[in-house]
């Protein structure tokens, strides 16, 4: 489990084709405190560490299914761009955006980015069938930031990034067109499965 909370920016220093996807990722991260095994959120993917060094700079190295490659944008990957690096949740961590699970639903498309004042404004459009479980005022996670939803119309919603969001994440570079990883919330899932149960 994550929070959507971004603790670093890595740097993909090389891809392989190997079945899956392998990639190494450099990251600030002290080597010394990753474990093989364990999980990172990139770019709000949940992926296991399969190896680590410091050779000149820490890296680990991640698996990423075709199945992953699939749901994703993680299909753009390639050396040199930068994601969105958070560590799992421990039991006593604070829990300072929201409950994300690292399981993408879908990729969501940019459709606007214009600045209001110091903060930046981003439409989105999602996949069909999501739009339904994002509402207003609500949160979702996106390249694996936790964000608050400003409105909802149709297939598509918009968010506002204060600066301190752009400078500790990769949205500092957002484009039009981009494709972004979207994880709904959990609750959001959750409470239309009831509605439909009902």
């Amino acid at each position: 489990m994550f929070t959507g909370i971004v603790t670093d920016i890595g740097e993909i220093v090389a891809t392989e084709k190997r079945g899956d996807l392998r990639a190494r990722i450099a990251t600030s991260y002290d080597p010394a405190s990753i474990t093989v095994g364990a999980s990172i959120a990139c770019d709000g993917v949940c992926l296991t560490v399969v190896a680590k060094g410091a050779d000149p700079r820490p890296w680990f190295d991640v698996d990423v299914s075709a199945e992953t490659v699939s749901k994703s944008n993680l299909d753009a990957w390639t050396p040199g761009r930068q994601v969105n690096l958070e560590r799992a949740l421990r039991v006593g961590d604070e829990l300072g955006g929201h409950i994300v699970s690292g399981h993408v639903d879908g990729v969501a498309e940019v459709l606007s980015v214009a600045d209001e004042g110091d903060s930046t404004r981003i439409v989105f459009r999602v996949p069909p069938g999501l739009s339904r479980f994002i509402a207003p005022k609500g949160s979702v996670a996106l390249d694996g930031t936790s964000l608050t939803v400003n409105e909802v119309e149709g297939d598509t919603f918009g968010v506002n990034l204060i600066p301190h969001t752009k400078e500790v994440t990769t949205w500092g570079r957002t484009a039009v067109g981009d494709r972004i990883n979207l994880e709904i919330d959990t609750l959001a899932r959750y409470v239309a499965r009831l509605a439909e149960a009902g």
